[in-house]
């Protein structure tokens, strides 16, 4: 069985060679190792083979009785073998191929692999990586390093490059040739929704939803017919529903989709809109503020 193991050791000569010798007294083999320097203590991941019956109660304890503090072991897959700096450039040619999955793909080459995802907030980590206004928030249990912060902000500023450029290109297509190609939709207030409305039809609709359990919180649903995608619809129910929940007296609006959405980051952005967006597990959380929002005239 493999299992991915960090923990912090001490920045000393030999240190590192204690660990090595433990494990391989203990029959644990070492098949991976990144090494993260800080200035008085060294973060180690490592990629360990370990004997039948062993676990992470057995692991923290041989690490620990190696010197090692803030031990924290998760079991793996083959894929924790894969070479990092290759991992890095393939993320970076997914980022270029299309912008709008950064948050799915930082996610992933940071968080590691899927079966180390917490459901608890309990005691995680995370980290803040700015593109443009938008605010991409990862979380995950294992502290993340001073490198791993510094590749994170690198890509950022890439798919924040990318997006600069490629805004009013890739990530629009001309409406030409499509359903209902040069109409343009009447956005109408009910309630709590915006609705953008064609030729009579309903082709998409932002809605505020009661029953959080936060303050002056309140969760959005967003949806745009696929055929009326990309046209700018979906940034501009957004931009509403938000005035909307401001002049209703709320402070803040959420909307939970999949990780792999890629449509909501050029929307946020297009939009404008001071937000976060959270990264956890298979979840894609955008939480923006909307008190200083001049209020939606109904």
């Amino acid at each position: 069985m493999l299992w991915r193991v960090r923990t912090t050791l001490p920045d000393r000569p030999g240190a590192l060679a204690v660990l090595a010798g433990h494990c391989g007294a203990a029959g644990v083999n070492i098949l991976g190792l990144q090494v993260f320097p800080g200035v008085e203590a060294v973060t180690d991941e490592l990629v360990l083979q370990v004997p039948t019956g062993w676990g992470e109660r057995e692991l923290v304890l041989l690490v620990e009785g190696s010197g090692g503090r803030g031990v924290r072991a998760v079991p793996c897959t083959e894929g924790a073998l894969a070479d990092q700096p290759t991992r890095y450039v393939q993320a970076a040619r997914r980022i270029l191929a299309e912008p709008a999955g950064f948050p799915e793909v930082v996610a992933r080459l940071l968080d590691g692999e899927p079966d180390r995802a917490v459901a608890s907030d309990d005691g995680q980590d995370s980290m803040e990586l700015r593109v443009d206004d938008v605010l991409v928030q990862l979380r995950r249990a294992a502290p993340f390093t001073a490198t791993e912060h510094a590749r994170g902000a690198a890509l950022a500023e890439l798919v924040t490059d990318v997006l600069a450029r490629a805004r009013d290109g890739v990530l629009r297509e001309p409406a030409a040739g499509r359903a209902g190609a040069g109409a343009v939709p009447d956005y109408v207030v009910e309630g709590s929704s915006v609705s953008a409305v064609a030729g009579g039809r309903v082709v998409g609709r932002a809605e505020l939803r009661a029953g959080t359990a936060e303050p002056g919180v309140h969760e959005v649903t967003l949806r745009v017919d696929p055929v009326w995608q990309r046209r700018g619809i979906g940034t501009r129910l957004l931009t509403d529903v938000a005035r909307l929940a401001s002049g209703l007296g709320g402070a803040e609006i959420v909307l939970t989709t999949d990780a792999g959405n890629q449509a909501v980051l050029p929307m946020v952005l297009a939009a404008g809109l001071r937000s976060r967006i959270r990264m956890a597990a298979d979840r894609l959380v955008v939480r923006i503020p909307v008190h200083e929002l001049k209020p939606l005239r109904v």
